[in-house]
């Protein structure tokens, strides 16, 4: 049986940090799927489509990593691409109380999903999506950040 992953998330933008869940991750199971969650009552910084694009781009080379955008519950959407597990990246103990509660929920609405937690790179735990974004609205270099260049999306960043 395939041993398939989802790593669900915002990724708005998609950090080093959830690179390294995602390229730590691919070595424990036979697939995993960057599920991007798409909340048509948020507002975006980085517009789904063009995120799609980014991290597609970013795993070309690793047919194992697939990237696909979703609406609903994340535990219907594993149910839907046959996932058994679900990967999630925890940089500190708050991380572990807000995603201890999901992992709960979700097995509540999908009894197989097992939820398998790692420990973030001790370089990356400071990395934040919305810290970038603040940074980046700013004017501040977040390069350093984030596996491309935000120059290349200038366009449709506000």
């Amino acid at each position: 049986m395939k041993r398939i992953a989802i790593f669900p998330g915002s990724f708005d933008p998609f950090t080093n940090g959830h690179l390294d869940v995602v390229q730590r991750g691919s070595r424990l199971f036979d697939e995993v799927i960057i599920a991007i969650g798409n909340n048509s009552s948020k507002q975006r910084y980085i517009p789904v489509e063009k995120m799609v694009h980014i991290i597609r781009h970013l795993f070309k080379d690793q047919p194992a990593v697939k990237v696909q955008s979703y609406k609903g519950l994340t535990a219907e959407f594993a149910r839907e691409v046959d996932a058994k597990f679900l990967l999630r990246g925890l940089r500190n103990t708050t991380d572990f109380e807000y995603e201890n509660t999901i992992a709960q929920a979700n097995r509540h609405v999908n009894p197989e999903l097992e939820t398998v937690f790692l420990i973030t790179s001790p370089a990356l735990a400071a990395i934040s999506s919305s810290i970038i974004r603040e940074i980046h609205k700013f004017g501040g270099n977040v390069d350093s950040f984030i596996p491309f260049r935000i120059s290349e999306i200038a366009d449709s960043v506000s």
